[in-house]
């Protein structure tokens, strides 16, 4: 199959499979169940292992026509590294997603809706930003100091600074929205625009999509540049940032009530930033190889997490502790 043919049959899956989840699973309006959400992650997930398995037997890229097996590997491990970095870098995105629905008082029934379309911009602008990086990558190679002095950057920046409260009325699109676009003053259902007074309105639901959207663009800054480090192939960039992407709704369903447990997994992804910044960086006088990085990046997030889960739960035996204390009968 010739690369532009692989591009639209690529695109042609991801079309053919979110017309399913909208227009079938989930045309009726409902608040997406816990099953719902392991079942939907644990689809994306394997269909991304099972796309990043078969290209061992078919994937030639555009630089090599006639790929070996060897070369193949090589490329298969670049896509599983891109999506697990990508993957792990949009928890910071459900975050954000819990705090803005909490904002703006979304349903829990249209969140669903607003998160499809959310993410298909986001796919669209990924695609976008990707094809520039690529661009000007293969006009200006120094470009890559810039994105590894970025991230270096922006990974001790996370590590050293505080979060901060995440504020979404000072979002600029969302104030340039207000000043020029008439808004209803209450929510139309699941509805973006409606017509009133003879005028067509937006409601609060689209300020809620605008605020993701731009969201998701700040997030990419990072994440784009960091899969530069592992691969320059621009399919492989592409799709392991689709599939990352296309898993991030369920992923938010399925975790947003317990993703304030992982609190180190921030200083992990920070760290696993600053690698990769380095990495490319120093990439001209020392090289490090994929299965290094993978195994870098996988040890990091794995003491995250693990961290993470072992500092909870030593707080609730310490809680548990001091309320056994208390109710103790007093002696005397």
């Amino acid at each position: 199959m010739d690369h532009l043919g692989l591009w639209i049959l690529f695109n042609l899956f991801i079309f053919v499979m979110l017309a399913l989840d909208l227009g079938v699973f989930h045309r009726k309006l409902h608040a997406v169940s816990l099953r719902e959400a392991i079942f939907w992650s644990v689809l994306w997930t394997v269909l991304a292992l099972a796309f990043n398995a078969s290209m061992l037997w078919w994937y030639n890229p555009a630089h090599v026509p006639d790929a070996t097996l060897a070369v193949r590997k090589t490329l298969a491990l670049e896509f599983f590294t891109g999506y697990l970095i990508e993957r792990m870098l949009s928890f910071d995105n459900i975050f954000v997603f819990a705090v803005l629905f909490s904002y703006f008082g979304v349903e829990a029934r249209y969140q669903h809706r607003v998160l499809f379309w959310g993410i298909l911009g986001a796919l669209i602008m990924r695609g976008l930003m990707i094809w520039l990086g690529v661009a000007l990558i293969s006009r200006f190679t120094w470009i890559l100091y810039v994105f590894g002095a970025f991230l270096v950057w922006t990974g001790a920046k996370m590590l050293f600074h505080k979060p901060e409260e995440i504020e979404p009325e000072k979002n600029p699109v969302l104030r340039l929205a207000r000043k020029f676009l008439p808004v209803t003053p209450n929510y139309e259902g699941q509805k973006f625009f409606v017509r009133q007074e003879g005028i067509w309105k937006a409601t609060p639901m689209f300020l809620v999509l605008l605020v993701v959207e731009t969201t998701d663009v700040a997030f990419a800054l990072d994440s784009i540049p960091a899969i530069f480090a592992i691969t320059k192939d621009p399919f492989i960039i592409y799709s392991s940032n689709v599939f990352a992407i296309l898993g991030l709704r369920a992923l938010y369903f399925l975790l947003a009530a317990i993703i304030s447990y992982f609190r180190y997994l921030s200083a992990g992804l920070s760290i696993v930033l600053m690698f990769i910044g380095v990495k490319m960086l120093v990439e001209k006088w020392v090289h490090i190889s994929t299965a290094v990085s993978l195994g870098i990046v996988a040890v990091v997030l794995l003491v995250a997490i693990v961290a993470s889960l072992a500092a909870t739960h030593a707080e609730k035996r310490a809680l548990a502790k001091t309320r056994d204390e208390d109710d103790r009968p007093m002696e005397g």
